[in-house]
């Protein structure tokens, strides 16, 4: 079964892209990073915390709901909850392609107390391929890149054996691509520029059988953007990742910019799970991508159809218009 993830990235590649073929990717692989604090934090009946953290079944509830929305083209889990979601026969007939966490360095060990951001990330595979595969044929792999000889060496060196190893299994992937949680030196240079350099010489040496489909970076502002989603966009299709949850304006300010400067891949996790509900948050990003409006005209729109929905909004309407980050706010409209 071709599904529609492979139709758009076909038509992406052919230069036939419109913003019907725009590729939603719903990241619900938080347990591979936060641990129980995943599903987020339990509220009592009176709308007070209890101090708890909810089961991993609200987590996964949500996959099916927003999977059998048919709003998304991927969806990312861990290995674990991609096999409960195959049990459940979730993706057998559907056009959403699940897709599995493939590594968990350490940069993303997010537990409660833990250290272990405050370090460059270190290579670490949790998940089989050859498990994987036997779920489905896509994954994420992802790096980070220091401009630390020792540091980036280990990391393109792990990158290398994985894709043996995923060529071997039969497994696709898309890379992602981070910032490093901390400022790293890059001489006259900005750090979005060498990021860019690093992305296309890490790919330019890899033959297209066991190239990346796609990429995934932070949005590092219109220049960079641009520069690396119009390099060589046959081979390299750019797409943006969604990090903290933010403001709803911030959400969809963030899509309409990437879309603008030729990202053609949006995976958001923490901006779509803590949002009031999922569907109708990936619907606003929808709206922004292919109607299109502003970011926003789009919180307006979707806090109208929280009030539809019977759905208590949880900032007012002018806290939920406000841009918190300082390169969105920048370049805003």
């Amino acid at each position: 079964m071709t599904r529609r993830l492979d139709r758009k990235l076909a038509r992406i590649r052919q230069g036939r892209y419109t913003p019907g073929d725009f590729i939603i990717a719903d990241a619900k692989d938080g347990d591979m990073a936060f641990g129980c604090a995943t599903p987020g934090a339990e509220i009592a009946a009176d709308g007070t915390p209890t101090g708890r953290f909810r089961p991993i079944t609200d987590y996964r509830a949500d996959i099916v709901k927003v999977t059998e929305s048919d709003l998304t083209d991927i969806m990312l889990m861990s290995l674990s909850t991609a096999e409960m979601m195959q049990d459940q026969s979730l993706f057998r007939d559907s056009e959403v392609t699940p897709a599995v966490r493939l590594n968990d360095t350490t940069d993303i060990w997010l537990a409660r107390g833990g250290a272990y951001g405050r370090s460059p990330a270190r290579p670490f595979r949790t998940a089989r391929l050859d498990r994987v595969r036997d779920v489905t044929d896509l994954g994420l792999y992802a790096v980070t890149f220091y401009n630390d000889p020792d540091r980036d060496w280990q990391t393109l060196e792990a990158y290398r054996a994985f894709r043996e190893e995923a060529s071997a299994n039969h497994v696709r992937h898309f890379l992602e691509i981070f910032n490093p949680a901390f400022a790293v030196a890059t001489a006259d240079a900005e750090f979005a520029s060498y990021n860019n350099d690093m992305i296309v010489r890490c790919l330019a040496g890899v033959s297209r059988q066991d190239r990346p489909i796609f990429l995934k970076a932070t949005y590092n502002g219109p220049r960079a953007t641009e520069e690396i989603a119009s390099y060589d966009p046959e081979n390299i299709i750019f797409g943006i990742l969604g990090g903290g949850a933010g403001t709803t304006r911030d959400c969809l300010e963030l899509i309409s910019q990437a879309e603008k400067y030729g990202a053609r891949v949006a995976l958001f996790g923490r901006k779509i799970y803590h949002s009031e509900d999922s569907v109708l948050m990936v619907r606003a990003i929808r709206r922004v991508i292919e109607e299109p409006i502003g970011s926003t005209e789009a919180t307006r729109a979707y806090h109208a159809d929280l009030v539809a929905a019977g759905i208590t909004p949880h900032r007012p309407i002018e806290a939920d218009l406000e841009l918190t980050d300082p390169v969105l706010r920048e370049y805003a409209e």
